[in-house]
């Protein structure tokens, strides 16, 4: 049976180190494209996706997230406050995990945008989801036709959608885009503090229960100035 997460954690606590001079004044949260905040793209998309609560977690300059998010209720924002710590991807979503509860919840970057395809992609990765089979399920974007991406990828990805880790000095075709489903079961044993994400994707691929699903449409990956601009353009093409 498919899952239909009703809650979903945010990444927003990051720095936003490679977006300045625009995060001088703003975390990258914030940072607007086609009139909007990226964070405002992302909880509209979880909106679509029927997600009723969004863990939204803070560090850089979180007065910023909490005031713009306070009224929102399609979904409403829990505010998971870092600001006294840096606890990084993993970390965050560890001490978040009380708000996020027992069942799989999406996982989501806020500087993480698409343009959708033939349905929405969140509901594709809810459709896909087999807790049987999975701890975690990945959107993967085509490297070669993403927007501000520029790396060797991620992961290969096989026939069923499972997932082999990009090695080094490899070139892989799949670069993940910034949107999961995660079985909150995979933190078991999890370290407390500063821990990155990748540590519990590489833990779930061991187990052979790391899955990826293609993103039916075109990533884009806000995380430069440039990149905000590249993003802008793509949407209005696509609009027209």
């Amino acid at each position: 049976m498919p899952v239909k997460p009703q809650k979903a954690m945010v990444l927003a606590a990051g720095l936003g180190l490679r977006m300045r001079p625009l995060t001088d004044t703003m975390p990258k949260p914030m940072v607007p494209v086609a009139g909007r905040p990226l964070l405002d793209h992302v909880l509209d998309r979880l909106a679509d996706a029927g997600v009723t609560e969004a863990v939204v977690n803070v560090h850089y300059l979180p007065d910023q997230i909490i005031a713009h998010t306070a009224d929102r209720t399609h979904p409403r924002v829990i505010i998971s406050d870092e600001r006294d710590q840096v606890l990084g991807t993993g970390g965050g979503v560890v001490k978040a995990l009380p708000l996020l509860g027992t069942e799989p919840f999406f996982h989501v970057n806020s500087d993480t945008m698409w343009i959708e395809g033939v349905r929405s992609n969140l509901v594709r990765l809810a459709d896909a989801f087999d807790p049987e089979r999975m701890d975690i399920l990945l959107l993967m974007a085509p490297t070669a036709s993403s927007i501000g991406y520029s790396g060797q990828g991620d992961y290969s990805m096989l026939a069923d959608g499972t997932l082999r880790r990009r090695r080094e000095h490899q070139v892989v075709p799949f670069v993940y885009a910034g949107a999961a489903i995660i079985s909150p079961k995979i933190f078991d044993g999890a370290p407390q503090g500063e821990f990155s994400l990748v540590r519990m994707f590489d833990k779930a691929n061991e187990q052979d229960r790391l899955f990826g699903l293609r993103l039916d449409g075109v990533w884009m990956h806000v995380g430069t100035p440039d990149a905000v601009a590249a993003a802008e353009e793509a949407l209005l093409e696509s609009a027209a």
